[in-house]
């Protein structure tokens, strides 16, 4: 024998036994890797590589926090006392998982009057299974004009998402924000996904009525002018939406007596008109000087919480046209009773031909005529004769009747004629229908509950139209939809054409349309008839009418009876259609005195809260009872859930015969061969495979060995076989005279547990004798070969025995380095006996190949029927 070899191979497993003495073997493999791939150190070969099957970490170790590490161990037996050796494998975590919402809209309310930098809790978080890097995540927006962002707040159990407002918001300008939320796991090859966030800006009362550009007015009305008629209108807007737009027409305090005597006011219209008749008051002596009267009304503006904007009229009284001996005149355009009707929106047209009275040549030097104030009216010379014209198109919306007041003049420098008074022509501009009716909002927005009565009343929309008579009437209708929801939905609203009051004709579901927008058409009644529309959007609000729903009636789990404490035991699914308050639901198990076992609401998961032991019980019915948070009164809903526990090889085999290791049976010399002479019993009280037992033969002291020195799976030197089913020991060849004297057998009773088989050993002691008397047996072999685990230590460093043994290895091999020489002589010896007994070699080393518990934790440790 080479002495080197010899040596070297003493330090190589003084080597071997440190490591396995001093620390645990880690083999760290990444998820998703192919078949076959080199992984570590593998008992016969040195390799080690991955399964047929992908491994996937997120199915090995599905509740393993984002901080832990996957580990699958293992156990090997190893080196020639076949020692128990546990190592681990580390599955490692790739990104191989793209963060995940579960909604891809979110919606948000936020008022307009928010202070910048206010946060809003966004409940809707993605998720991402892979942990560390991988599944840690950081969020930002896209899109969202700098009104808005994210922010990150990392609690103990999980990161908090809010959403912060940046800059001051307007609902006037904008009053919806639309952008993207993307959330970016932190690998070095990151993945994202997206969901759309949209922000509605809720009205605050922030606006105040201002009148529009037309004020304030002037208006020139007749005494002959009969009462009630309306002579001007105010209009006043305010940007706001709802109750916050009401606005509240009246006069100022401060107006004259005379003029409130005149003239009243509309507080919803702001329609101003004429309360008295002039002309029966200038009979009362009431009196309208020869160049008219002013009244100047003004006008106030209210809204809620607003101070009120103002505006000024104008109204200037004339007299009555004076026909005798004054300005003739000859009608060309339409006229009625004296007064041309001309419709509204005509180019320049001439309306009259007006002559010099008759004696109008005895007035002092030139005269002519001319029209006082400045209206849309022109004169022209002809022939001696004066043309009454507009000067541009009259817009009967700005002022429906002119009074247009023509004098004569004298010289240049002149003041008028004495003897010819003025003449007022009127002019009535007639409406045309130019002028669509407009809404006084564009967007109504309204809430009602659902399961509503049929027919109830939603809101009454109003639309204004500048044109009068029938050109301003207005009447109501539902727009076309233009899609198939929407038609199922106008199908269900009906609105009155004529007060544009808006009902519902069924009840509404909100788990079936939680929305409702429709388009309301205003027509007024002009030729041709022009329109306008606005968009009403009815939002349908919750009503606690859905009982909470188990995803099944009967929830069935399976769980290892070596459960740590609050472990999940499995997702109880439970789902109410109700929102807010209505659709929260807290489940609670109601027998919870049956089993140790709780709900977990904030994950829907069933925990366990102890201990269980299959050998003590074996499954657990559950009762669960979910109850939502409603008002007035929530609704509840019942499931059953059964809890399987499944056996894990908790419990070492036990034997039971024979009683110890002291138990002696004696055999005689004549008994025949195949004859069992005596059984081993064990049992197991786990179930199963882990129940299983197999029987093996370890090591065998014939009689006369050597006391320290035992032969292992050596049938040839012992004479007796075992059954690794039964537990027989029989006689496997005849009895010789070498054959005298005490067996000892030494038995590994192992059950068939995955992944970690467990094991016991007995003594097995036959006296081979030629007479039965008893049996006597005072103390155990001297030594054993086999060193039985009672239970796997969790780790090397718990086996201090292992460390004294790799000391003494140690210095033997330091020994046998001092003394080479000695060694060889003996070496020689040992070569010469091994050519001897070479054929009990090889059947030994078939045998110790045989008994050792492979590396693979899917194989158990087992060992051929006969030894």
């Amino acid at each position: 024998m080479n002495w080197a070899v010899l040596i070297q191979n003493v330090l190589v497993m003084v080597h071997l036994r440190q490591i396995l003495c001093y620390g645990s073997v880690r083999i760290s493999v990444p998820e998703e890797q192919e078949a076959g791939v080199w992984v570590g150190v593998d008992q016969g070969t040195g390799d080690v590589y991955t399964t047929d099957h992908r491994m996937d970490r997120e199915v090995l170790c599905p509740d393993q926090p984002q901080s832990g590490e996957c580990i699958v161990p293992h156990d090997a037996i190893v080196g020639p006392e076949a020692e128990l050796v546990k190592f681990m494998v580390v599955v490692e975590d790739i990104n191989d998982h793209t963060p995940h919402f579960d909604n891809t809209e979110i919606h948000l309310s936020v008022s307009e009057d928010v202070a910048v930098g206010t946060s809003f809790l966004l409940d809707d978080r993605a998720e991402d299974r892979d942990i560390g890097r991988n599944g840690q995540l950081q969020y930002h927006l896209e899109g969202a004009g700098g009104f808005f962002s994210v922010t990150v707040e990392e609690e103990e159990e999980a990161a908090i998402l809010f959403l912060v407002v940046r800059q001051g918001l307007d609902r006037e300008k904008q009053d919806l924000h639309e952008m993207t939320l993307v959330a970016t796991d932190c690998s070095f090859t990151p993945l994202s996904a997206t969901a759309t966030l949209f922000i509605k800006v809720t009205d605050v009362n922030d606006n105040c009525p201002k009148f529009t550009l037309d004020s304030p007015q002037k208006v020139v009305i007749t005494v002959d002018t009969p009462r009630d008629t309306a002579v001007a209108r105010v209009r006043a807007t305010d940007l706001d939406l709802g109750p916050n737009a009401a606005i509240t027409y009246s006069l100022s305090p401060k107006i004259s007596e005379r003029a409130r005597e005149l003239f009243s006011l509309d507080s919803h219209t702001g329609l101003i008109s004429l309360r008295g008749d002039l002309r029966d008051r200038h009979s009362d002596s009431v009196s309208v000087s020869d160049r008219g009267e002013e009244v100047v009304l003004k006008v106030l503006a209210s809204g809620p919480h607003c101070p009120p904007a103002d505006t000024q009229v104008t109204v200037s009284l004339l007299p009555a046209p004076y026909q005798e001996n004054g300005i003739k005149i000859r009608f060309i355009a339409e006229h009625q009773n004296q007064t041309i009707v001309l419709q509204e929106n005509q180019p320049p047209t001439v309306l009259a031909l007006l002559e010099l009275p008759g004696n109008a040549s005895s007035v002092r030097g030139s005269s002519s005529l001319s029209i006082e104030g400045e209206v849309p009216f022109s004169l022209s010379l002809q022939n001696g004769k004066y043309l009454l014209s507009t000067s541009k198109p009259l817009d009967y919306e700005m002022k429906s009747e002119y009074h247009v007041s023509v004098v004569m003049r004298g010289g240049v420098g002149e003041t008028a004629a004495q003897g010819f008074p003025r003449r007022v022509i009127r002019v009535r501009v007639v409406d045309v229908n130019d002028n669509a009716p407009q809404f006084l909002q564009s967007h109504y927005l309204i809430d009602i509950e659902e399961n509503n009565p049929a027919g109830a009343f939603l809101l009454k929309v109003r639309a204004q139209d500048a044109d009068s008579s029938q050109n301003g009437q207005v009447t109501y209708k539902l727009g076309r939809p233009s899609h198939t929801a929407a038609v199922a939905a106008a199908a269900i609203f009906r609105i009155d054409q004529n007060t544009g009051q808006l009902t519902v004709s069924v009840p509404l579901d909100r788990e079936q349309q939680d929305v409702h927008r429709l388009t309301v058409v205003a027509r007024d009644n002009g030729v041709p008839p022009l329109e306008s529309s606005a968009t009403v959007t009815i939002t349908v609000l919750d009503q606690n009418d859905n009982a909470p729903v188990f995803l099944t009636p009967h929830f069935i789990f399976f769980i290892p009876e070596n459960i740590p404490p609050l472990a999940q035991v499995g997702k109880v699914g439970v789902s109410d259609l109700d929102a807010g308050l209505n659709g929260e639901v807290e489940v609670r198990v109601v027998n919870s005195s049956v089993g140790p076992f709780v709900i977990d609401n904030a994950q829907g998961m069933l925990r366990c809260m102890a201990d269980v032991d299959r050998e003590k019980q074996d499954r657990y019915e559950l009762d669960l009872l979910a109850t939502d948070n409603g008002r007035p009164s929530p609704l509840t809903s019942v499931a059953r859930v059964t809890v399987f526990i499944e056996d894990v090889n908790d419990n070492q085999p036990q034997v039971i015969l024979p009683s110890s290791n002291l138990s002696c049976l004696t055999i005689s010399t004549g008994t025949t061969t195949g004859t069992m002479v005596t059984k081993i019993y064990a049992i197991d009280k786990d179930s199963g495979l882990n129940s299983e037992i197999t029987y093996t033969i370890a090591a065998r002291e014939p009689p006369g060995t050597y006391p320290s020195s035992h032969q292992h799976g050596d049938s040839s030197s012992s004479p007796f076989q075992l059954g690794a089913r039964s537990g027989n020991v029989t006689l496997a060849q005849r009895l010789m005279g070498k054959d005298l004297g005490m067996h000892h057998l030494f038995i590994v009773v192992t059950d068939g547990g995955k992944p970690v088989p467990l094991h016991t050993t007995i003594w097995v002691n036959l006296l081979v004798n030629d007479t039965l008397e008893p049996c006597h047996l005072d103390i155990m072999p001297r030594s054993l070969p086999y060193r039985p685990a009672q239970t796997p230590p969790e780790t090397p460093s718990e086996t201090p025995v292992c460390d004294r043994h790799a000391q003494l290895i140690l210095l033997l091999g330091l020994g046998m380095m001092m003394a080479s020489l000695c060694l060889f002589l003996v070496a020689v010896v040992l070569y010469m006996k091994q050519r001897k007994r070479s054929r009990g070699e090889r059947q030994q080393r078939r045998q110790v190949k045989e008994n050792q518990i492979p590396l693979r934790i899917q194989e158990r440790y087992s060992s051929g029927e006969a030894l």
